[in-house]
């Protein structure tokens, strides 16, 4: 059994090569079935994902199984060899452990810590499995990866703070108000960034939801995804009276929301506090709306500041998920070099088990007929005796790492488990 992990990721190629090489979700299962005619390779997984294309694989021969899946991805995708070749990556035995367990802990990705990789990392284990296309080392390999992402994740602080602009502002928003299921939010903008950031509100449990957008349908759209109240552009101003949070992302050249309108507004609402966030550029909310009291005005700027200090705090935590990682490839290694020792346990047993049943007949045809519970008590002896003389070998065979192949040797060369005699 040897582990052999090929592909290439945002390290190694660029998004093009990324996109040429990428198994779409129609073509992962011929590609797998494509794989395990290899004589070489006797399991696979493929992850593939936009930032990374992986192949697991347990195989006989590692230099003759690396090169007949260098030359299946060349002609499954129609890609030069030589070119190919540029943006793979190869790892092995232990190396090919250590990756898939920083892959599965989110250590190895574009933004560490963040949480997507490990169930596309799952799917692909799952669609393989499901498939028949796994057996014992991949499956206790990606289940053992799953338990060391979970084991990163309780024990480290990687996943938390906010890495991108719109989780930072939600960030943010709870700081301010502690609980926001008790609050209404309100988008200004219906795109890409605005969107993101009602998902995030969403899931920290925001009360309600409304949504402003010039074009109206579009509004309509988004506000019906998260069970919210569109609201014609022209109105929002009127609405401000009564949310708590309003997120800005219209992509208009100007300020949509100057000092003088929220002054107005802060009338109404009685000097409630407001939480303006502007992710807009150029800027939509003008920063003089700061000099108001229990008005909170925040921008990319501001944003980019709390994300950067958040990822300084989330390399401190990987430097601690690297050591768990560490930990975690030894005792998996521990686990395969004992797979290398189940024959020779299996045939020290047989051997033993052939022995004793021999010497049980010997002694009972000299002693004749004897009572059940004698016969009993003779039985249980040479049992016991067989087990107890077994026992340190067995537990060397599965438990020492350093000189396995040697203590193998050793052991069946002593009992003569290569003799057929």
């Amino acid at each position: 059994m040897n582990l052999l992990v090929i592909g290439l990721n945002h390290k190694t190629a660029d998004l093009e090569v990324r996109e040429n090489i990428a198994f779409a979700d129609d073509k992962l299962e011929p590609a797998l079935k494509d794989l395990l005619s290899i004589e070489y390779i006797h399991e696979a997984i493929i992850l593939s994902t936009c930032n990374r294309v992986e192949i697991y694989t347990n195989v006989d021969n590692q230099d003759r199984a690396e090169d007949a899946i260098k030359d299946f991805i060349s002609r499954f995708h129609c890609i030069d060899r030589v070119a190919l070749d540029r943006s793979l990556f190869v790892c092995k035995k232990d190396e090919a452990i250590q990756h898939i367990f920083r892959v599965a802990s989110s250590l190895d990705s574009m933004v560490v810590g963040e949480p997507q990789i490990l169930g596309q990392l799952k799917d692909a284990y799952e669609f393989a499995l499901n498939r028949k296309k796994t057996g014992i080392l991949l499956n206790k390999l990606l289940n053992k990866a799953i338990s060391v992402a979970k084991r990163v994740r309780t024990e480290t602080r990687i996943a938390e703070n906010a890495v991108s602009i719109s989780f930072a502002a939600v960030e943010l928003a709870r700081k301010i108000f502690d609980d926001l299921s008790t609050n209404t939010a309100m988008l200004l903008g219906a795109g890409e960034m605005a969107e993101l950031a009602a998902r995030h509100l969403i899931s920290a449990g925001i009360k309600s939801m409304r949504v402003a957008n010039r074009t109206y349908s579009r509004g309509l759209e988004l506000a019906g995804q998260f069970c919210g109240t569109a609201l014609r552009f022209e109105d929002f101003i009127n609405e401000m009276e009564y949310v708590d949070i309003v997120i800005c992302s219209t992509g208009a050249s100007s300020y949509v929301l100057t000092k003088t309108q929220v002054k107005d507004v802060m009338k109404l609402r009685k000097n409630r506090p407001i939480f303006l966030i502007d992710i807009s550029v150029p800027r939509n909310i003008d920063p003089l709306v700061n000099e108001l009291d229990n008005v909170y005005l925040y921008d990319v700027d501001d944003l980019q500041g709390v994300i950067e200090t958040n990822l300084e705090q989330r390399r401190a935590e990987a430097a601690k998920a690297e050591a768990i990682v560490k930990e975690e490839v030894a005792a998996f290694k521990s686990w395969m070099a004992s797979l290398d020792a189940v024959p020779t346990v299996i045939a020290l047993r047989e051997r033993a088990e052939a022995v004793r049943q021999e010497e049980l007949v010997k002694a009972f045809n000299k002693l004749g007929v004897v009572e059940a519970r004698t016969e009993q008590v003779i039985k249980t002896l040479a049992n016991n005796i067989v087990n107890k003389l077994l026992h340190p070998p067995t537990v060397s065979l599965r438990t020492e790492a350093a000189d396995k192949d040697v203590l193998i040797e050793l052991i069946r060369k002593i009992y003569r488990l290569d003799n057929d005699e």
